[in-house]
């Protein structure tokens, strides 16, 4: 149960602070130092980019220094990332901040991973790491209440979360197992990619990319479509945050449906949230339900690649995670810029249909067997 709470709360300040609280204050910090969407999206895409290389070397650092010392290195790269976003005089300085923080949650993934695989029974494994994961939502949610308090000073609310992460440091070190269990020698360095792998990288690629719509244009669409200001923006990612949470149930649901069936449920989720949210007859009551909708799919879908990757790569789960969330996070550093292009280019109404429909073609790509292999090796 430590475990598990400290995992939690570290990935609710990875990523719900670090990472996505972003989106959350982009209207805010455009008005400061006049960013447009195209910038807006290309600086959100960085903090992905940030991601993708840092779950990289996450996973080779957790195999060879083990969980503790690389999560408590994700929290303290969260607060300093954050410190420099509070900091931050320009655009540029505010792109390598935002880089900076958004790292931190591919640095925290795979300690965790590996930590739950030392320290839980392999029969509580799956639940314990999607538990975990909705750390992120916990985040989100808790971001919410900072911006209605805030207001338009988001330069104090980023130094509050660097405050959070920092604390989070102490309590990770004192609570995540130093060691991994070893690998095999004959299994270090990249993995072989199997079928399950090839899959797994398509469809996280394309759930990530239709993801950018909310994480990182969801508050402008709404200040857009409802003309909403702190106080409206706030309650939407209270309204993702919380539904997010029920990602914790993601083990069970896979284990008991199956990951195909719970993936095309939770896709259509999906894009049922950015329609409700983005479309231009939106209203409040809509939007909060999209953003709601939203939240509880990305987390569980999160959730799914996780048991997927995990259950493809048995031996290695530090990887087999790495693999689905690093391919999430490569379609989020093309997905965010494209869709601020789209939005300046074309219009809303086109970029929010296109990154709907984009959820659904991830459901093309199906699992195999990769759980029931997973269980067997197990």
């Amino acid at each position: 149960m430590t475990l598990g709470t400290v995992g939690f709360g570290l990935i609710a300040i990875c990523y719900g602070f670090a990472r996505f609280a972003f989106g959350l204050f982009l209207p805010q910090i455009d008005a400061d130092l006049s960013l447009s969407s195209t910038v807006g999206g290309l600086i959100s895409g960085g903090s992905f980019l940030g991601y993708c290389v840092a779950i990289v070397v996450s996973a080779h650092l957790t195999e060879r220094l083990g969980p503790r010392v690389v999560a408590t290195g994700a929290a303290l790269v969260a607060a300093v990332g954050m410190i420099g976003i509070a900091a931050a005089p320009s655009s540029l300085w505010l792109a390598g901040a935002v880089m900076l923080a958004g790292s931190s949650t591919g640095l925290a993934s795979p300690p965790m991973a590996a930590a739950v695989d030392a320290a839980v029974k392999p029969a509580r494994q799956g639940a314990t790491n999607t538990i975990i994961n909705a750390g992120t939502g916990a985040g989100v949610v808790l971001s919410g209440p900072v911006a209605l308090l805030m207001g338009g000073h988001w330069r104090v609310a980023f130094l509050v979360f660097a405050a959070t992460a920092l604390c989070m440091a102490i309590a990770v070190a004192f609570s995540v197992p130093v060691n991994a269990k070893p690998v095999g020698g004959s299994e270090k360095g990249l993995p072989r990619i199997n079928k399950a792998l090839k899959r797994l990288i398509i469809a996280s690629f394309l759930m990530g990319a239709s993801s950018t719509a909310l994480w990182s244009f969801g508050s402008q669409l709404v200040t857009l479509r409802l003309g909403w200001g702190h106080t409206g923006v706030g309650l939407l990612w209270i309204a993702i945050g919380a539904a997010g949470m029920a990602g914790a149930w993601a083990g069970s649901l896979v284990a008991r449906f199956g990951i195909d069936r719970t993936h095309w449920l939770f896709l259509g989720a999906l894009a049922g949230g950015i329609f409700l949210v983005g479309f231009e007859g939106t209203t409040p009551a809509l939007s909060l339900l999209g953003g709601a909708l939203f939240g509880m799919a990305y987390i569980m879908l999160t959730g799914v690649y996780l048991v997927w990757g995990v259950s493809a790569l048995p031996s290695r789960p530090a990887t087999g995670l790495m693999i689905g969330f690093l391919t999430i996070a490569i379609g989020q550093t093309l997905g965010a810029p494209l869709f601020g292009l789209l939005m300046d280019q074309l219009a809303p109404t086109y970029a929010v249909i296109t990154f709907a429909l984009l959820a659904f073609t991830a459901g093309l790509s199906k699992s195999g067997k990769a759980l029931k292999a997973g269980r067997c090796k197990q």
